[in-house]
């Protein structure tokens, strides 16, 4: 199995993206979809990972005046554990990394309590409480 993550730029895999998002956030989560879908989506960079030919995950970053929020990670249900996830953290990473609009800015997210190993591999800290979100429980991480 081959993980391909890029970074979106064409129309066709914006909806593809937003089809996998709203999969897990709304459909399966039960995220309503007017908190998923926010005024950032254009000020954000996104990317979508691709399994064996098929777009089965996605992501976005954007600056916040905390700094770098890394967000919307979803991942098809079906291609779980094969690597997407930690192919997006990682292609979002690489990608801010070579972002002078984001050099010596705080890297942050909301990890899904479920997704908080993925993101302490990367190096991210939990920071404060456990929250909810969109009802969902959620962890503040940081990366040093």
């Amino acid at each position: 199995m081959k993980v391909e993550v890029r970074k979106i730029t064409e129309e066709l895999d914006f909806k593809e993206a937003f089809s996998i998002r709203e999969k897990v956030f709304v459909l399966e989560q039960k995220v309503k979809a007017e908190d998923e879908y926010d005024e950032f989506e254009d000020s954000s960079t996104h990317f979508l990972a691709i399994l064996d030919e098929v777009p089965v995950g996605t992501a976005r970053w954007r600056i916040t005046d905390k700094g770098v929020k890394l967000e919307r990670f979803a991942v098809l249900g079906q291609s779980r554990g094969k690597g997407v996830g930690k192919a997006l953290v990682q292609k979002v990473l690489e990608d801010i990394d070579a972002s002078p609009k984001a050099t010596g800015k705080t890297k942050y997210l909301h990890a899904q309590l479920k997704a908080v190993p993925l993101y302490s591999s990367f190096g991210f800290k939990e920071i404060g409480d456990i929250f909810e979100e969109c009802n969902i429980l959620h962890q503040k991480m940081k990366k040093a």
